[in-house]
């Protein structure tokens, strides 16, 4: 059985590996894949108000920009997450396209305080690296197993990664507070882990 240092040691080190991958693609393939992920069909009813978490690109981040216009063009609410501190779930914020924001923590861009909290009903996640049996490794402080985890005791909740193909590998390191990913979408293909 693997120690939870073990397991934290192995996704550090595939956290840097991943973000060497990652920052490797050039500028047109980052830019290629946002609008391939965007043109396809989205794999999920979009009905009139359904809310939709998007999140704001830092550093190489695949953007997820061109596909929330698609699905706020369907009729989707929009949402971005706010960092509430070390330790907790993240706030949900409703926005759209031309509302102001603020600089939080690490600089990302992310709605003001009188924005309305919602609970969407579809997280866009973004990630360091992906594994086909829906675990995911993000920059190590959990706040989107916690919101997942935390949504999901509440409602149905889909949680959608954001990713380039480059950034699969054969297995991530799980914990039990580990948040499993219901699909992943790259420029390449729908991965569809709800049966894993």
């Amino acid at each position: 059985m693997t120690s939870a240092t073990g397991v934290e040691d192995s996704k550090a080190a595939l956290r840097r590996e991943a973000m060497g991958r990652r920052d490797a693609l050039s500028g047109e393939a980052r830019n290629a894949a946002a609008e391939a992920i965007a043109a396809r069909p989205f794999p999920l009813a979009i009905k009139p108000g359904t809310i939709v978490s998007g999140f704001m690109p830092l550093k190489s981040e695949i953007n997820p920009l061109p596909l929330m216009r698609k699905l706020a063009a369907q009729g989707a609410r929009l949402a971005l997450p706010v960092i509430a501190g070390r330790g907790k779930p993240l706030i949900i914020r409703a926005w759209d396209f031309g509302a102001p924001l603020d600089r939080g923590q690490w600089h990302i861009r992310e709605p003001k305080p009188e924005a309305a909290a919602v609970e969407p009903d579809i997280l866009l996640v973004p990630l360091l690296a992906f594994d086909r049996a829906g675990h995911r490794v993000g920059y190590g402080a959990g706040y989107y197993d916690l919101t997942i985890t935390q949504l999901r005791a509440r409602k149905p909740v889909m949680a959608v990664g954001l990713a380039f193909a480059a950034q699969e590998v054969p297995a991530v390191p799980a914990t039990p507070h580990d948040a499993r990913l219901d699909l992943v979408l790259t420029e390449r293909e729908l991965i569809d882990l709800r049966g894993s």
